[in-house]
């Protein structure tokens, strides 16, 4: 093959070669991407609505708390009548505390001539001057005390020897107990009919008779 034929040919190769080179070698147009949604970006979180802060309640202006009267009790320098309704004398009360002072005279100022410190002791008044009752106790000792000093409760005391108690108001009763000279016991009521009086001591509740203990008058009905 002559020479200039070859070198055309080859020139020739050589240019379609170039031009199949730069057709496979040029880039393919890519597709443009799919555009992928914009990411929905989550609502910004509203700020928690803080609650008001609470206010302070303001401290309620103190009132001043309500003076009360003292309680009425036993006081000889009262000078407060009481509120006795007109009871019959000679009449029988009992101590309402102790000590109890036993004064020469209806006041303060008349000596004590004799302290009692039991409680509940029966006694009877025997006068009365304001808010002073003249007593006499079982042993026949008499003086003055003051009217808040006396309560209407209706006591009793053995006197003479050991008494029984009896559990129905009749001599051949079973006995309960037997109490001592000088033991001071609840009465709680006496028929005007009938020589016993129901009592009670500790608890324990019994009959009676009125001579067996010191504090009721015969035939006196208690209720």
């Amino acid at each position: 093959m002559p020479t200039a034929l070859y070198l055309f040919r080859v020139a020739a190769l050589t240019a379609l070669a170039g031009i199949s080179h730069a057709a496979y070698a040029q880039p393919q147009a890519t597709p443009p991407a799919a555009s992928k949604p914009a990411a929905s970006k989550p609502a910004a979180p509203k700020p928690a609505t803080k609650p008001a802060p609470a206010k302070k309640a303001e401290p309620a202006a103190e009132k001043p708390a309500p003076t009360l009267a003292p309680e009425a009790g036993p006081n000889e320098n009262s000078t407060a009548a009481g509120a006795e309704p007109s009871l019959p004398i000679p009449r029988f009360v009992s101590l309402r505390t102790d000590p109890v002072n036993l004064r020469t005279g209806p006041g303060v100022r008349y000596p004590v001539e004799w302290i009692y410190m039991r409680r509940r002791l029966p006694v009877e008044v025997i006068a009365e001057f304001e808010t002073w009752r003249q007593i006499r106790d079982a042993d026949g000792a008499e003086g003055w005390v003051h009217q808040s000093m006396l309560s209407g409760r209706r006591t009793g005391m053995i006197k003479g020897d050991a008494q029984a108690l009896r559990k129905a108001n009749v001599d051949q009763a079973d006995t309960l107990a037997m109490l001592e000279p000088g033991v001071v016991i609840d009465i709680q009521r006496c028929p005007g009919d009938g020589p016993f009086c129901r009592v009670e001591i500790n608890g324990l509740q019994g009959w009676l008779k009125r001579d067996q203990f010191w504090g009721a008058y015969p035939q006196e009905k208690i209720e």
